[in-house]
C-alpha cells in the first residue's frame, strides 16, 4: 500500500547518541529490498544528511533544509530549490544585528558565521559538518540562501517566532527543528511541499506515503502524508495531528513503522 517513506533524523530516526540501530538498518534496507522508496526529510544542510544516507545505501532524492532543497544523492542533482526571499533575509539579518542575536545563513550548502562561538561548534558536531566565518557576514545575505536558522534559549525563540510571523506573514516559512532552533526558509520550503514534490516525481499519490517526525518542523508532512507518524518523544502538537504514535527514537521507533505497515510484521 505504501510506496514512499519519508522519515525525520534527529530525534526520530537517529537515537540520542544520533546514531541509527542496527536492527533499524536492516528493516530499512528490506523494505528498499521490497521496492518501496525511502527518503530523509530534515532540516540538516544536504552535506549532513548525504553521509546518514550513505550509512543507509540510499541512492535517492533527500529532503533537506526543511524541504527547500531535494537533491539526489546518487548524481547530486537537484530536483527542488526554493531560496528564502531576499527582503525577507535582509530585514532577518538587520534584526538579528540589532538584537544581538545569533544567526547562522546557508549559501551553496556551506554555512556561515559572523564569529566563531560554542552555538556554531556545538551545532557544527550535531551536524558533522564544518562552517566558515565570515567578518563581512552581512555580504552573505545578499546572496541566494537555503535558511537562516538563529539559535537562542526556547521561550525567547518562542517570542521571535510570534513576532516574526506578525511581520513577515506568508512570505516565508518559519519554524523549529529543535527548541533552540529558530528557522526561515521560503514559504515553499517545508518537508509537506517537498514529499508532495517527491510523490509525484515517483508517480504515487500522497495516500501512499508515510512521514515520521518529532517535532514543529514535521507538522505539514505529517499531516498530508497518507499515514502521519509522531514519535513517543514527539512534541504535543504532533501527536495530535498523527495517525499513529510509535515509540521513541531511543526505541527503534522507526523500525516499528516499517515492520507493521510495510513488512506487516506484528509489533514485539
Amino acid at each position: 500500500m505504501y510506496k514512499l517513506v519519508a522519515i525525520d533524523l534527529d530525534d526520530t530516526l537517529l537515537n540520542d547518541d544520533t546514531e541509527i540501530s542496527e536492527a533499524t538498518k536492516a528493516t530499512l534496507a528490506e523494505a528498499v529490498a521490497q521496492g518501496v522508496v525511502v527518503t530523509l526529510a530534515t532540516g540538516r544542510m544536504y552535506a549532513s544528511a548525504a553521509k546518514i544516507a550513505e550509512q543507509l545505501h540510499l541512492n535517492v532524492p533527500l529532503i533537506t533544509y526543511q524541504g527547500a532543497l531535494v537533491k539526489n544523492s546518487l548524481d547530486g542533482q537537484i530536483l527542488y530549490e526554493r531560496y528564502v526571499p531576499s527582503d525577507i533575509a535582509l530585514w532577518i539579518s538587520n534584526y538579528c544585528a540589532e538584537n544581538g542575536l545569533h544567526l547562522q545563513g546557508y549559501v551553496n550548502d556551506q554555512l556561515y558565521v559572523k564569529e566563531e562561538n560554542d552555538l556554531v561548534r556545538n551545532y557544527a558536531k550535531l551536524s558533522n559538518i564544518p562552517y566558515i566565518v565570515e567578518p563581512n557576514f552581512a555580504s552573505i545575505h545578499t546572496q541566494p540562501q537555503t535558511k537562516m536558522l538563529i539559535i537562542d534559549e526556547p521561550e525567547r525563540l518562542d517570542r521571535l517566532g510570534e513576532y516574526f510571523r506578525s511581520v513577515i506573514g506568508t512570505q516565508a516559512h518559519i519554524t523549529k527543528s529543535k527548541p533552540n532552533f529558530l528557522e526561515i526558509m521560503h514559504p515553499e520550503g517545508t518537508k509537506g511541499s517537498a514529499l508532495r514534490f517527491l510523490a509525484a516525481h515517483y508517480g504515487c499519490t500522497l495516500e501512499e506515503t508515510i512521514a515520521i517526525g518529532d517535532s514543529w518542523n514535521d507538522h505539514d508532512m505529517v499531516e498530508i502524508a497518507g499515514l502521519g507518524v509522531a514519535m513517543e518523544n514527539a512534541v504535543e502538537p504532533l501527536k495530535q495531528i498523527a495517525d499513529f504514535i510509535t515509540t521513541s527514537n531511543n526505541d527503534d521507533g522507526v523500525k516499528r513503522v516499517i515492520d507493521q505497515f510495510i513488512l506487516n510484521q506484528a509489533p514485539v
